[in-house]
C-alpha cells in the first residue's frame, strides 16, 4: 500500500494530514506571494542599471530571497520566533497585531493559509487517495500564489508559470489528466489564443489588452487539462471578469481605462476545469443542442 493508500484506510488521519499539509504550503506561499515580486523588482532595476551605465547604490544589499531574511514585522523588523509563526493560529492568538509593537498584520496571510488548506481538503475529498491527488495540489497550490501575486502586483513571475506549464506535460505524459497529444495541444492554443487576441486588440485599438504573462498562464493550463477545456477556460474567465470588472466601475469606482488583473481569472477558470471540465464542455454542448 501506498502512504495515501494507508491514510486513507484511516480517514481521519488523511483529512487531518491534508489539512495540516494545506497549513504549512499557505504558510509558504505566503512567503512566494510576498517576496518574489520584490525579488523581481530589485534584479529588475539592477539590470537596467547596468545596461544604463548607472551608479547601483544598492548593489551591496543585504540578501533577500525566499530564505533570507528571517520573518520579521515590516513596522518594528522584530524577527518573528517560529513558535509565533504557527500558521493561521498565530495570528488568531496575536489578535492580527505584530506582538512588540502592535502593528496590524495584513489579513491576507491567515487567509491564502485558510484557503489553501481548504482547497486542499476539498481535493483530498473530491479525487480520494489516488497518485492524481498529489499533482492536483501541486496545479491548485502553484493557482493560489499566481492569483493573489497578479491581483496585487499585476504580475505573473515566469518562474511559477513556466514551470507548472513543464510540470503539467511531464506529469500527462501517464495521462494524469489528459493525453501527453492533448497537453502539449493545450500549451500551444493556450498561448496563441491570447497571444492572437493581444495583438488584434492592439491593432484595433491602438492599447494592450493582456500581459505576456497571461498567455503563459493559459498555455501551463492547457498543458494540464488538455486543448478541449482551453475554451472553457476563456469563456469562463472573461465573464467572470467581465462581471466582476463592472462591479467595480459601478459600486467601487473602479477607473473605466485602468487596467484590472485577468490572471486571477484564468487561475479560478483552470481550476474548475481540472475538476468538471469535461462536465462543464458537455453541459455547454448539450445546451447548444450539440450532443
Amino acid at each position: 500500500m501506498t502512504i495515501l493508500e494507508n491514510l486513507a484506510a484511516h480517514s481521519g488521519y488523511f483529512y487531518t494530514t491534508i489539512a495540516l499539509l494545506g497549513l504549512l504550503i499557505g504558510s509558504f506561499l505566503n512567503v512566494v506571494i510576498y517576496r518574489l515580486p520584490r525579488m523581481l523588482d530589485t534584479e529588475w532595476t539592477t539590470e537596467c542599471k547596468k545596461f544604463l551605465k548607472l551608479s547601483d547604490d544598492d548593489a551591496k544589499h543585504a540578501p533577500f530571497n525566499l530564505s533570507l531574511p528571517r520573518s520579521h514585522c515590516p513596522r518594528c523588523h522584530t524577527e518573528i520566533p517560529g513558535w509565533r509563526n504557527i500558521p493561521l493560529i498565530s495570528y488568531l492568538l496575536q489578535r492580527g497585531k505584530c506582538h512588540q509593537c502592535g502593528a496590524a498584520i495584513s489579513p491576507r496571510y491567515p487567509l491564502v493559509e485558510l484557503v489553501t488548506a481548504l482547497l486542499s481538503l476539498f481535493l483530498a475529498w473530491h479525487y480520494g487517495a489516488v497518485p492524481q491527488l498529489i499533482p492536483a495540489l501541486f496545479f491548485s497550490w502553484a493557482l493560489i500564489a499566481l492569483f493573489v501575486i497578479d491581483l496585487h502586483h499585476q504580475l505573473l513571475p515566469d518562474q511559477i508559470t513556466l514551470p507548472l506549464l513543464w510540470t503539467g506535460l511531464l506529469f500527462n505524459m501517464q495521462n494524469t489528466f489528459t493525453s501527453l497529444e492533448m497537453a502539449v495541444l493545450g500549451a500551444v492554443i493556450g498561448y496563441l489564443s491570447l497571444w492572437l487576441v493581444y495583438h488584434a486588440y492592439r491593432l484595433l485599438r491602438g492599447k494592450y489588452g493582456f500581459g505576456y504573462g497571461d498567455f503563459k498562464l493559459l498555455a501551463a493550463i492547457g498543458a494540464w487539462i488538455g486543448w478541449p477545456s482551453i475554451p472553457v477556460v476563456i469563456l469562463i474567465s472573461s465573464l467572470s471578469g467581465a462581471i466582476i470588472g463592472i462591479l467595480l466601475i459601478l459600486f467601487a469606482k473602479h477607473q473605466y481605462d485602468k487596467p484590472i488583473p485577468f490572471g486571477p481569472y484564468l487561475a479560478m477558470a483552470g481550476w474548475l476545469s481540472l475538476l468538471w471540465g469535461e462536465s462543464i464542455i458537455q453541459t455547454y454542448f448539450h445546451y447548444l443542442g450539440l450532443e
